[in-house]
C-alpha cells in the first residue's frame, strides 16, 4: 500500500499543473486576441498608428492606409486637438503611390504640435473633400493621450516647404525644320519654386504659375508667358472617379481665347504643371470654353 501513495500525490499534482498551464494559455490567447492593432472606417480607411488611447509626443508619426477615394491631389487632412477643441496642430498625410484608384493605398505624416493644456485630446484623420459639401465629407477620430514630456515641449518648428516646377514656354525649343512655330507642348520648360507645403499644393503650383512671376535669368534664357490674364482666378479643383480632374476657372473677360496657337500653349502650361503630382490622370477645365480660339 506504501508503494502506492506517490501515484496518488504525483496524479493530482499532473492535473493542477495541466489546468494552470491551460489556464495561462487561454489567457495569454485572449489578450492576443484583444490586442488592438488597427483602428478602420467604413472600410475606407485604416489606422496603424497611433492606435486609440495611444500616448503621444511631438512630433507625432501617423500611419495607416486608405482608399483612393480619401484622397485629393495624393493627400488629406489631419488635425490633432486637445480636450478642450483647441487646435494644437495640423498636417497633410500624403501617399506616394497613385491616388487615382479605388483600392487601399498607404498613408504617413508627422504630426508636430504645441504644447496641450489638456492630458487627453483627439486626432482626426479627414476624408479631403475639396468640394466642401457635407455629404463627401467623413473622418476617423482617434483618442488619444498627452505624455508628461508634451507639457513642456514648445513648437519651435520651422514652417514646411516644397519644390515644385511651374511650366513656361521657350519658342526657340518649339520649332519645325523650316523655324515655323508649332504652339505644341515641346516649348515647355520647367522653373522651380519654394512654397509653403499646404493640403492642396497642385492649386497652389496652379495658382503661382497664372501670375507669370518669371526672373530676369530666366526671361533672358527665353522664358515666356503670357500670364499674367487679367481677371483669370483658379475657382477650384474637382476629382472626377479615378480618371479625370477638373480644373474650374474664373475668365470674364475672355482672356484665355484668341487663336489656335495661344490658346494651346496657355492650356499645355497649365496641364503640365499640374500632372507634375503623382498619380494626375487627364486634365480637364471648367468651363469648356476656356482655352479655345
Amino acid at each position: 500500500m506504501d508503494d502506492k501513495k506517490p501515484v496518488k500525490f504525483v496524479i493530482p499534482t499532473i492535473i493542477i499543473i495541466v489546468i494552470i498551464i491551460g489556464g495561462w494559455y487561454a489567457s495569454t490567447r485572449q489578450k492576443k486576441e484583444d490586442m488592438v492593432t488597427s483602428i478602420s472606417k467604413d472600410d475606407l480607411i485604416t489606422v496603424t498608428a497611433p492606435l486609440p488611447n495611444a500616448s503621444v509626443t511631438s512630433p507625432l508619426p501617423i500611419s495607416g492606409e486608405a482608399r483612393g477615394t480619401w484622397y485629393f491631389e495624393a493627400s488629406f487632412p489631419v488635425k490633432l486637438y486637445d480636450a478642450n477643441g483647441k487646435l494644437l496642430g495640423s498636417v497633410a498625410a500624403t501617399t506616394a503611390s497613385d491616388w487615382m484608384t479605388e483600392n487601399y493605398i498607404p498613408f504617413t505624416a508627422l504630426l508636430t504640435f504645441k504644447s496641450p493644456a489638456t492630458a487627453t485630446g483627439t486626432l482626426v484623420l479627414e476624408k479631403d473633400n475639396p468640394s466642401g459639401l457635407p455629404e463627401h465629407a467623413n473622418e476617423i477620430i482617434i483618442p488619444v493621450t498627452f505624455s508628461v514630456a508634451t507639457t513642456t515641449l514648445i513648437n519651435t518648428a520651422a514652417p514646411q516647404n516644397r519644390t515644385v516646377k511651374l511650366y513656361y514656354y521657350d519658342a526657340s525649343k518649339d520649332r519645325d525644320s523650316k523655324g515655323v512655330v508649332l504652339c505644341s507642348r515641346q516649348g515647355l520648360v520647367a522653373v522651380e519654386r519654394r512654397i509653403p507645403a499646404t493640403m492642396t499644393p497642385l492649386q497652389d503650383a496652379v495658382k503661382l504659375l497664372i501670375q507669370g512671376k518669371l526672373t530676369p535669368e530666366e526671361k533672358s534664357a527665353g522664358i515666356s508667358t503670357e500670364y499674367p490674364l487679367s481677371g483669370l482666378v483658379l475657382m477650384g479643383a474637382t476629382r472626377n472617379g479615378t480618371t479625370t480632374l477638373t480644373l474650374a476657372f474664373s475668365d470674364p473677360e475672355h482672356k484665355t481665347s484668341g487663336g489656335v496657337c495661344r490658346a494651346n500653349v496657355l492650356w499645355y502650361q497649365i496641364e503640365a504643371t499640374a500632372k507634375q503630382f503623382p498619380g494626375m490622370p487627364e486634365i480637364k477645365f471648367a468651363p469648356k470654353e476656356l482655352f479655345h480660339p
